[in-house]
């Protein structure tokens, strides 16, 4: 009978796996998708394929942007947003969608020439609003991200 219920048991628990993965991410407010904590450029892709609208494109700018400028980056998804850090220096960006905006967060923002224009009540972080209609200066992004990836990052990567 114990064998009976632990094959019934793993067949329950494979069908729920199987519908995690294939379920939709319910979007949070402002249409952040809701992805679970975990490691890797797998999360942070599922995260960008399930931003909506003009977001989803900002969203793979901004990770081909990263990869490109940082080839060692390190990808997670903590509190609903993609981390970007390197291994035992800390995370160094993170971004964030909101209704009419996309919030790149420099966790180190005070340390990058010159300071990305949005102020935080953190002391050392700074922000980039991108909205629907910017045009985004991908130079001097990618100047801030190699900037912030060379600099102490946020708890440790």
């Amino acid at each position: 009978m114990a064998r009976k219920t632990s094959k019934k048991s793993a067949r329950v628990a494979k069908k729920a796996a199987v519908k995690r993965v294939t379920a939709k991410p319910a979007l949070l407010a402002g249409g952040n998708p809701q992805i679970a904590k975990a490691d890797g450029d797998a999360p942070v892709q599922a995260y960008i394929a399930a931003i909506p609208g003009w977001k989803r494109d900002v969203g793979r700018r901004l990770d081909a942007l990263i990869v490109s400028t940082v080839p060692d980056v390190r990808k997670a998804v903590k509190w609903n947003s993609p981390f970007y850090g390197i291994v035992g220096q800390g995370w160094f960006l993170s971004f964030h969608c909101f209704t009419k905006y996309v919030k790149v967060t420099f966790f180190n923002g005070t340390s990058l020439r010159p300071f990305p224009p949005g102020k935080s009540k953190h002391k050392e972080v700074r922000y980039l609003d991108i909205h629907e209609d910017d045009q985004l200066d991908e130079a001097q992004l990618a100047d801030w991200v190699k900037q912030a990836s060379q600099s102490p990052g946020w708890a440790t990567a």
